[in-house]
């Protein structure tokens, strides 16, 4: 089997979502993810290279759960992507700037700590946590 031509792998998600047409406004809309294949239960879009699958299933089967991390509670079911720290941000400031409600406001965690970064946590329109973050320094990334 070939190698992959890119310089990294990509990952794949799959998530639940209600409303398929919601999921193209905001994923594909503001979020700026181009579409890709889909179908009338599902939508793929690329997430910063990445490829997102948003499903969708019934409000009921949609579920929650946080785990504690340097005093918050992060949304254990969650995605995002990293980015570098002026991208993240002008992507900060853009969803202050469109009314976003965080679920953990854009700060800095673990400061001081090898694994130091700006983090922001918020909800798609179907309770789907999405995390954006950034490293000063991107090869600290899995440094422990």
């Amino acid at each position: 089997m070939p190698l992959p031509t890119t310089p990294y792998p990509r990952f794949h998600l799959a998530f639940p979502v209600t409303d398929l047409d919601e999921a193209r406004r905001f994923y594909g809309s503001f979020l700026g993810c181009p579409e890709g294949r889909s179908s009338p239960d599902w939508v793929d879009f690329d997430f910063h290279g990445h490829q997102i699958v948003a499903h969708k299933v019934r409000a009921q089967d949609m579920a929650e759960a946080t785990n504690p991390v340097d005093g918050h509670d992060v949304p254990v079911r969650h995605f995002g992507v990293v980015v570098d720290l002026a991208t993240w941000e002008s992507l900060a400031a853009k969803f202050r700037g469109a009314g976003i409600r965080f679920v953990i406001e854009p700060h800095v965690r673990f400061r001081g700590e090898p694994g130091e970064q700006a983090t922001m946590f918020f909800l798609d329109p179907f309770g789907n946590a999405l995390e954006f973050k950034a490293f000063a320094d991107m090869d600290r990334l899995f440094a422990t």
